[in-house]
Protein backbone atom coordinates (compact mmCIF):
# COMPACT_ATOMS: atom_id res chain seq x y z
CA UNK A 1 0.00 0.00 0.00
CA UNK A 2 2.63 2.15 0.66
CA UNK A 3 4.55 1.62 -2.95
CA UNK A 4 0.88 2.75 -4.00
CA UNK A 5 0.73 5.93 -3.02
CA UNK A 6 4.71 6.75 -4.77
CA UNK A 7 4.38 9.19 -7.95
CA UNK A 8 6.95 7.89 -10.64
CA UNK A 9 8.31 11.35 -9.85
CA UNK A 10 9.61 10.88 -5.92
CA UNK A 11 12.02 7.75 -6.93
CA UNK A 12 13.00 10.11 -10.28
CA UNK A 13 14.14 12.73 -8.03
CA UNK A 14 15.26 10.84 -4.87
CA UNK A 15 16.88 7.49 -6.43
CA UNK A 16 19.39 7.02 -3.24
CA UNK A 17 15.56 6.26 -1.23
CA UNK A 18 15.16 3.32 -3.08
CA UNK A 19 12.04 3.59 -3.51
CA UNK A 20 9.66 1.82 -6.74
CA UNK A 21 6.84 3.79 -7.76
CA UNK A 22 3.15 2.66 -8.25
CA UNK A 23 3.27 2.19 -11.82
CA UNK A 24 3.21 -1.39 -12.14
CA UNK A 25 0.27 -1.26 -8.95
CA UNK A 26 -1.00 1.07 -11.48
CA UNK A 27 -1.06 -1.31 -14.26
CA UNK A 28 -2.79 -4.46 -11.94
CA UNK A 29 -5.28 -1.86 -10.78
CA UNK A 30 -6.67 -0.96 -14.29
CA UNK A 31 -7.43 -4.58 -14.79
CA UNK A 32 -8.88 -5.01 -11.32
CA UNK A 33 -11.28 -2.12 -11.46
CA UNK A 34 -12.55 -3.11 -14.75
CA UNK A 35 -12.92 -6.88 -13.73
CA UNK A 36 -14.75 -5.64 -10.66
CA UNK A 37 -17.14 -2.79 -12.67
CA UNK A 38 -17.55 -4.98 -15.56
CA UNK A 39 -18.85 -7.75 -13.54
CA UNK A 40 -21.40 -5.34 -10.43
CA UNK A 41 -22.62 -3.67 -14.28
CA UNK A 42 -23.34 -6.80 -15.37
CA UNK A 43 -25.30 -8.21 -12.81
CA UNK A 44 -27.17 -4.84 -12.43
CA UNK A 45 -28.37 -4.60 -16.06
CA UNK A 46 -29.59 -8.12 -17.20
CA UNK A 47 -30.87 -7.02 -20.27
CA UNK A 48 -28.53 -4.32 -21.31
CA UNK A 49 -26.15 -5.21 -24.45
CA UNK A 50 -22.58 -4.95 -24.74
CA UNK A 51 -22.23 -1.73 -26.43
CA UNK A 52 -24.30 -0.42 -23.52
CA UNK A 53 -23.17 -2.06 -20.67
CA UNK A 54 -19.13 -0.88 -22.28
CA UNK A 55 -20.99 2.88 -21.77
CA UNK A 56 -21.86 2.41 -18.37
CA UNK A 57 -18.04 0.93 -17.91
CA UNK A 58 -16.70 3.13 -19.41
CA UNK A 59 -18.60 6.47 -17.86
CA UNK A 60 -17.40 4.83 -14.01
CA UNK A 61 -13.84 3.82 -14.73
CA UNK A 62 -12.57 7.04 -16.96
CA UNK A 63 -10.00 9.17 -15.84
CA UNK A 64 -12.33 11.74 -14.87
CA UNK A 65 -14.40 9.44 -13.09
CA UNK A 66 -11.93 7.62 -11.18
CA UNK A 67 -10.27 10.98 -10.15
CA UNK A 68 -13.84 12.13 -9.01
CA UNK A 69 -13.46 9.15 -6.40
CA UNK A 70 -9.82 9.63 -5.64
CA UNK A 71 -10.87 13.38 -4.50
CA UNK A 72 -14.13 12.18 -2.22
CA UNK A 73 -11.64 10.07 -0.47
CA UNK A 74 -8.77 12.82 -0.40
CA UNK A 75 -6.35 9.90 -1.77
CA UNK A 76 -4.07 13.35 -3.78
CA UNK A 77 -3.28 14.31 0.25
CA UNK A 78 -1.33 10.86 0.89
CA UNK A 79 0.68 11.02 -2.39
CA UNK A 80 4.39 10.82 -2.39
CA UNK A 81 5.41 13.00 -4.74
CA UNK A 82 8.98 14.74 -6.56
CA UNK A 83 9.06 18.56 -5.65
CA UNK A 84 8.68 19.88 -9.43
CA UNK A 85 5.62 17.73 -9.43
CA UNK A 86 4.22 18.87 -6.12
CA UNK A 87 4.88 22.47 -7.50
CA UNK A 88 3.28 21.75 -10.78
CA UNK A 89 0.19 21.08 -9.25
CA UNK A 90 0.11 17.01 -9.99
CA UNK A 91 -1.44 15.92 -6.55
CA UNK A 92 -4.71 17.78 -7.72
CA UNK A 93 -4.35 16.21 -11.41
CA UNK A 94 -6.77 13.86 -12.38
CA UNK A 95 -4.66 11.64 -14.21
CA UNK A 96 -2.42 11.64 -11.09
CA UNK A 97 -5.76 11.19 -9.05
CA UNK A 98 -6.91 8.22 -11.49
CA UNK A 99 -3.61 6.22 -11.57
CA UNK A 100 -3.15 6.68 -7.83
CA UNK A 101 -6.63 4.82 -7.31
CA UNK A 102 -5.66 2.38 -9.50
CA UNK A 103 -2.04 1.35 -7.90
CA UNK A 104 -4.24 1.43 -4.60
CA UNK A 105 -6.72 -1.40 -5.81
CA UNK A 106 -3.72 -3.39 -7.32
CA UNK A 107 -2.50 -3.13 -3.93
CA UNK A 108 -5.35 -4.17 -2.00
CA UNK A 109 -5.38 -7.74 -4.85
CA UNK A 110 -1.89 -8.21 -4.35
CA UNK A 111 -2.17 -8.16 -0.58
CA UNK A 112 -5.78 -9.58 0.37
CA UNK A 113 -6.75 -11.42 -2.92
CA UNK A 114 -9.89 -10.81 -5.71
CA UNK A 115 -12.57 -11.26 -3.04
CA UNK A 116 -11.36 -8.28 -0.95
CA UNK A 117 -10.53 -6.22 -4.00
CA UNK A 118 -13.79 -6.24 -5.24
CA UNK A 119 -15.89 -5.18 -2.01
CA UNK A 120 -13.12 -2.86 -1.45
CA UNK A 121 -13.71 -1.60 -5.09
CA UNK A 122 -17.68 -2.11 -4.80
CA UNK A 123 -17.30 -0.09 -1.84
CA UNK A 124 -15.67 2.82 -3.20
CA UNK A 125 -17.04 3.02 -7.01
CA UNK A 126 -21.26 2.38 -4.81
CA UNK A 127 -22.12 5.74 -5.97
CA UNK A 128 -21.29 5.44 -9.33
CA UNK A 129 -22.40 1.93 -9.75
CA UNK A 130 -26.13 2.93 -8.16
CA UNK A 131 -26.71 5.52 -10.52
CA UNK A 132 -29.09 4.57 -12.94
CA UNK A 133 -28.28 6.91 -15.91
CA UNK A 134 -30.84 6.61 -18.79
CA UNK A 135 -29.10 4.58 -21.99
CA UNK A 136 -29.37 7.61 -24.03
CA UNK A 137 -27.31 9.40 -21.69
CA UNK A 138 -24.32 7.17 -22.42
CA UNK A 139 -23.08 8.94 -25.47
CA UNK A 140 -19.38 9.25 -25.00
CA UNK A 141 -18.74 13.34 -24.06
CA UNK A 142 -16.93 13.52 -27.29
CA UNK A 143 -20.47 12.71 -29.11
CA UNK A 144 -21.49 15.06 -26.62
CA UNK A 145 -20.14 18.09 -27.40
CA UNK A 146 -20.38 17.53 -31.27
CA UNK A 147 -24.14 17.09 -31.10
CA UNK A 148 -24.01 20.46 -28.73
CA UNK A 149 -21.80 22.59 -31.41
CA UNK A 150 -23.85 21.03 -34.38
CA UNK A 151 -27.23 21.82 -32.87
CA UNK A 152 -25.35 25.68 -32.07
CA UNK A 153 -24.52 25.49 -36.22
CA UNK A 154 -21.02 25.50 -35.22
CA UNK A 155 -18.06 24.19 -36.56
CA UNK A 156 -16.41 20.57 -35.75
CA UNK A 157 -14.64 20.79 -32.37
CA UNK A 158 -10.91 20.75 -32.74
CA UNK A 159 -8.50 18.91 -30.57
CA UNK A 160 -5.10 19.37 -30.74
CA UNK A 161 -2.66 17.33 -28.58
CA UNK A 162 -0.05 19.84 -26.68
CA UNK A 163 1.89 18.06 -24.98
CA UNK A 164 3.39 14.27 -24.18
CA UNK A 165 5.23 13.85 -21.31
CA UNK A 166 7.24 10.62 -19.83
CA UNK A 167 8.22 6.93 -20.65
CA UNK A 168 6.39 5.33 -23.47
CA UNK A 169 5.13 3.21 -20.70
CA UNK A 170 4.05 6.12 -19.04
CA UNK A 171 2.73 8.99 -20.95
CA UNK A 172 0.89 12.25 -19.71
CA UNK A 173 -0.99 13.60 -22.49
CA UNK A 174 -2.35 17.35 -22.15
CA UNK A 175 -5.04 18.25 -25.73
CA UNK A 176 -7.03 21.14 -26.44
CA UNK A 177 -10.20 21.30 -27.77
CA UNK A 178 -11.66 24.48 -29.64
CA UNK A 179 -15.01 25.11 -30.59
CA UNK A 180 -15.12 28.16 -32.82
CA UNK A 181 -17.05 31.02 -31.32
CA UNK A 182 -17.36 29.50 -28.20
CA UNK A 183 -13.63 29.08 -26.96
CA UNK A 184 -10.85 26.37 -25.76
CA UNK A 185 -10.44 23.67 -23.30
CA UNK A 186 -7.97 21.40 -22.05
CA UNK A 187 -8.01 17.86 -20.79
CA UNK A 188 -5.24 15.22 -19.82
CA UNK A 189 -5.07 11.68 -19.63
CA UNK A 190 -2.59 8.87 -19.74
CA UNK A 191 -3.13 8.11 -23.15
CA UNK A 192 -4.91 10.76 -25.96
CA UNK A 193 -8.12 9.03 -26.02
CA UNK A 194 -8.89 10.03 -22.63
CA UNK A 195 -7.10 13.48 -22.73
CA UNK A 196 -9.72 14.22 -25.48
CA UNK A 197 -12.44 12.68 -23.76
CA UNK A 198 -11.68 14.87 -20.27
CA UNK A 199 -11.39 18.14 -22.80
CA UNK A 200 -14.72 17.42 -24.01
CA UNK A 201 -15.99 16.77 -20.42
CA UNK A 202 -14.43 20.42 -19.94
CA UNK A 203 -16.02 22.13 -22.67
CA UNK A 204 -19.58 20.47 -21.86
CA UNK A 205 -19.10 21.46 -18.39
CA UNK A 206 -18.30 25.38 -19.31
CA UNK A 207 -21.05 25.28 -22.29
CA UNK A 208 -23.32 24.20 -19.41
CA UNK A 209 -22.31 26.95 -17.23
CA UNK A 210 -22.97 29.81 -19.99
CA UNK A 211 -25.90 27.63 -20.72
CA UNK A 212 -25.00 26.74 -23.85
CA UNK A 213 -24.18 22.93 -23.33
CA UNK A 214 -25.79 19.67 -23.66
CA UNK A 215 -28.90 18.89 -21.47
Amino acid sequence: MERALVHGSFPNEQPEAGMASNERLEFLGDSVINVVVSQALYERYPNADEGELTARRAAIVSTTGLSRVARRIDLGSSLLLGQGAERSGARRRPSVLAAALEAVAGAVHLSLGLDATRTFVGQLLAPELARDVPADALKSPKNRLQEAVHTRSLPHPRYRTLSVEGPHHRRHFVVEVAVDGLGSWRGEGNNRRRAETAAAEAALAAMRSLGAGDR
